[in-house]
């Protein structure tokens, strides 16, 4: 599992580059036909990476509350975005993780709450969370990449 959550780490060096190296307005910009944006995509991987592993560990997030609240799965991007929050996000795609590995490794995740994902994968223990976490953000990754095309239209 560690060797998973430190390839996470990798992919999430891409979610940081696009943050850095893609303008504000083309983060925020939602293309005709697409529902959420740039932006929304990263911090939703974010967010959802600590609702999977972390609170159904039964844990307390590392992500602020309302932080989750903008951004959990249901939610749509409102168009706004500060520059304190995506500082905020930045560094959370990489502390996020390291702090996983950490507490990973110090058997912090021996509970687990059962949870039914929408992919109708079930998740029984942290070691079905981490993967299916990994596949999240994939598809994320995916959807990024298609919005930038849309943004450039």
């Amino acid at each position: 599992m560690i060797k998973l959550l430190k390839t996470n780490l990798e992919v999430r060096k891409a979610f940081y580059a696009i943050l850095k190296n893609t303008p504000k307005e083309d983060l925020l910009k939602i293309p005709k036909g697409y529902n959420n944006n740039i932006w929304w995509n990263i911090a939703h991987v974010v967010v959802t990476q600590q609702l999977l592993v972390y609170r159904l560990s039964g844990q307390e997030t590392i992500v602020a509350q309302d932080l989750i609240d903008k951004f959990k799965k249901g939610t749509t991007p409102d168009g706004t975005a500060t520059d304190l929050e995506f500082d905020l996000v930045k560094s959370l795609l990489f502390t996020t993780i390291e702090k996983t590995i950490e507490d990973y490794e110090k058997g912090l995740f021996s509970e687990f709450k059962e949870y039914t994902t929408s992919a109708n994968v079930t998740l029984s223990n942290v070691d079905d969370a981490i993967p299916f976490n990994f596949f999240h953000e994939g598809l994320h990754l995916g959807t990024i990449f298609s919005l930038q095309k849309a943004v450039k239209l």
